[in-house]
């Protein structure tokens, strides 16, 4: 196969993870080793921003600089959650494309990674899906990222081991504010995590359990429709044995209708999913009026997906290492795939890459197996304790300022832009 040469072009979309900076550095180190790939740029916010050809000279960064994105949270080159949609505006898709690769052959773009989840895989797919059907030479590779860890076909994601040992951690420390100050008045805390339509984020919390008594006592998940009653039945049951409870809930869980327990319809995002919002307050609500309960809710939010400092470094050369397997794939000459990642082992634990079509991926979703859950649906089982734990397992050595962590900030040099304005 004769070599293909031009530029490099990488990209992240969607919500950040604390490893997803990991996966980039990995595209441009990889990058560096093969000389057919000649500039290495990065597009700022995803596809909205190339669309606007706002790209940056990742060759002019300082290899230190690189070298610290896999210890520092938030997106380096910047998201979006934008989406090229055929199928309700067909006629603004199809010049969103045509701009696109107008983009593309002006600054001779024949290798693109876009780090990103569900979503950011299909988009992925339809730019490969263009770039054969223009008999544009390009390849292009899907990067792994997501803390929902529902991206099909890889035994896990990128961002998830992070976010599990992230939230673990803090469902133990909560617990033991809560634990230490229960009297025989009761309480209940609720602790809502992120997580739409697959409960992993949720079920890894399971990891903060040492002993039985251990919080958390519950975990629901989207996976098992909330069954009101016995919800009820097993929060008072465990006030009564230890004077409090704790419960973690996936954002997405859902009522034995299939209705999400708090979800905003009337706001959607760009993709078109209901913002949900409130699925701890709901549940509180109910504890509260129902059990006469005292009971307080923590929505861990943003930290979920951002903690660096509690990072997983498991996870960080996993990440490093989907990026560099893309990098790899592409210049064997593969494209329309995302890396993924292949486990053999669970002790000793044992991960290898693989590829899989972008076709399989799109708009896909790997739920948790049911069996991996108790048969009353509040707690996972063993399974799940063994998928999970070697995900967390290592710890960074970060770099400290003034106390504080010290994470890495990119110069951006912008590239110059070579075609009229957007439109």
């Amino acid at each position: 196969m004769a070599e293909l040469v031009g530029n490099l072009l990488v990209a992240q979309s969607g919500g950040p993870t604390s490893v997803i900076n990991a996966s980039v550095a990995g595209v441009i180190q990889e990058a560096g080793k093969h000389g057919m790939i000649e500039e290495i740029y990065g597009g700022l916010n995803g596809i909205f921003g190339i669309l606007n050809e706002d790209l940056i000279d990742l060759n002019e960064e300082r290899a230190k600089t690189i070298e610290n994105l896999k210890y520092t949270p938030g997106p380096a080159l910047g998201t979006c959650r934008y989406k090229i949609d055929f199928k309700k505006k067909p006629e603004h898709a199809a010049k969103e494309m045509d701009r696109l690769f107008e983009v593309f052959q002006a600054h001779n773009i024949r290798y693109f990674f876009y780090v990103g989840g569900n979503d950011s895989q299909d988009t992925s797919n339809k730019i490969h899906q263009e770039a054969v059907k223009r008999n544009y030479e390009m390849r292009v590779v899907g990067v792994p990222k997501t803390i929902d860890n529902d991206l099909p076909h890889t035994d896990h994601c990128p961002g998830f081991g992070s976010a599990t040992k992230y939230n673990a951690t803090t469902v133990m420390e909560i617990g033991m504010d809560v634990g230490g100050m229960a009297t025989d008045e009761g309480s209940c805390c609720i602790i809502e995590v992120m997580g739409r339509t697959a409960g992993w984020i949720a079920a890894g919390t399971v990891l903060a359990k040492r002993f039985p008594s251990d919080p958390p006592h519950i975990i629901l998940v989207p996976e098992v429709p909330l069954n009101e009653e016995a919800f009820l039945n097993k929060v008072k049951e465990t006030v009564a044995a230890l004077k409090y409870c704790v419960v973690v809930v996936g954002e997405g869980m859902k009522n034995a209708k299939g209705e999400y327990l708090d979800a905003d319809a009337s706001r959607m995002d760009a993709f078109g999913h209901p913002v949900l919002s409130g699925a701890a307050e709901h549940l509180a609500e109910v504890v509260q009026s129902k059990l006469n309960t005292k009971t307080r809710t923590v929505k861990l939010g943003y930290a979920q997906r951002s903690a660096a400092h509690l990072s997983s470094l498991r996870d960080i050369e996993e990440a490093v290492m989907c990026g560099e397997a893309a990098v790899r794939a592409a210049v064997d000459g593969r494209s329309g795939f995302m890396v993924k990642l292949v486990r053999s082992s669970d002790n000793p634990y044992h991960c290898a890459t693989d590829l899989q079509d972008l076709n399989d991926i799109a708009n896909a979703v790997h739920l948790i197996p049911r069996e991996w859950i108790s048969e009353d649906g509040f707690m996972p089982n063993e399974q799940l304790i063994q998928y999970a734990r070697p995900l967390i397992e290592g710890e960074p050595k970060l770099q400290f300022d003034g106390g504080l962590p010290k994470y890495a900030q990119l110069d951006k040099m912008p590239v110059d832009k070579v075609l009229p304005a957007r439109g």
